[in-house]
């Protein structure tokens, strides 16, 4: 099974942000608001793919990832629709602070959840984790591809953008959107649904951690699933090593820190003055994502495939460490 597209593996250096206005402002479920972004001159936005994200700059200095659902095809805007989370950073600022107007600062788009080309798709979303699925979706209906989605949610009263994937079925009769409703007893039996998903399939899956998790204990090896994660992965440092002392050497910069138990790489990089790009600090968004030149690193992630973890080529030093006594990065 593999659990994340291959993506260019790169050092980042810290991204250049740029003010937006805000728009548009549209409630698309109860506790949902989508808001959309546009250049306060009227200049194109950088272009975006299905899957992509923005990084939202707060006020305080803090950083929020939202994935990007609107059409890549346009140009003129960026959209992103936000779940009204009690004590959440980001959500209090989106849904308390902003107004038409609005200056945002934000980061260039960013992709960890790319769409690829496949015989046919299954996207399996909950609540707001239709947000990076809209634009694949969407694109997916452009290409004239074979693909259905199976949206969970409270009920189809709370399901956001349900009226525009809709709009997406062009032929009814085939029934690609399939809600299933918690208030109509209508739950999704995950089991079933992977058992049927023909081996030539991608599968998509965004949504809370239970349903992606039964997602990934449900597919056979032979199945392509994709996930993007909101919250680090249970199974995230699975075979992590015990903490410990090891040293990390900074190839272009020509520094050398010792990396503490308790202290993550990111850091102890921060405190000797070495800046790297970061944001979620959990290991699931790739802001942090850096080349490893040498040594073993103890990933933690939840972004790398396992193709990708046993490479070793790359690590996210927010939350991984080294096996060995040693890293060589490319910073």
């Amino acid at each position: 099974m593999t659990t994340s597209g291959l993506r260019e593996s790169a050092q980042r250096s810290p991204a250049t942000t740029r003010s937006l206005r805000v728009h548009h402002m549209e409630r698309v479920a109860p506790q949902v608001l989508m808001v959309e972004l546009r250049d306060p001159d009227g200049e194109p936005l950088p272009p975006y793919e299905p899957g992509a994200h923005i990084d939202v700059h707060l006020p305080d200095g803090a950083v929020r990832s939202y994935s990007l659902c609107g059409d890549p095809a346009d140009r003129a805007a960026y959209r992103i629709a936000v779940l009204n989370q009690p004590g959440g950073q980001g959500s209090r600022f989106i849904h308390g602070d902003l107004r038409l107007g609005t200056a945002v600062t934000i980061a260039p788009p960013r992709n960890n959840f790319r769409f690829d080309a496949a015989p046919r798709y299954r996207f399996i979303a909950g609540g707001i984790g239709i947000t990076p699925l809209l634009p694949m979706i969407r694109e997916a209906a452009r290409r004239g591809a074979d693909w259905d989605l199976h949206y969970c949610v409270r009920s189809a009263a709370e399901a956001p953008f349900l009226a525009e994937l809709r709009e997406l079925d062009s032929d009814r009769a085939v029934g690609r959107v399939v809600v299933h409703a918690a208030d109509e007893g209508r739950r999704l039996a995950v089991g079933d649904l992977l058992a049927a998903t023909a081996d030539d399939a991608l599968i998509y899956c965004c949504g809370p951690q239970r349903l992606m998790d039964a997602v990934a204990d449900a597919a056979r090896p032979s199945q392509d699933v994709r996930f993007e994660w909101f919250a680090p992965r249970s199974d995230a440092g699975r075979d992590a090593a015990p903490d410990g002392r090891f040293e990390v050497v900074c190839a272009r910069s020509g520094v050398t820190v010792t990396v503490t138990e308790g202290v993550s790489v990111l850091d102890a990089l921060d405190a000797a003055g070495v800046s790297v790009a970061s944001s979620c600090e959990q290991g699931i968004c790739g802001t942090c994502e850096t080349a490893v030149l040498e040594g073993e690193p103890d990933h933690r992630d939840s972004v790398l495939s396992d193709a990708e973890r046993a490479a070793g080529k790359t690590m996210m030093i927010c939350v991984s460490r080294a096996r060995g006594a040693r890293l060589v990065l490319d910073i």
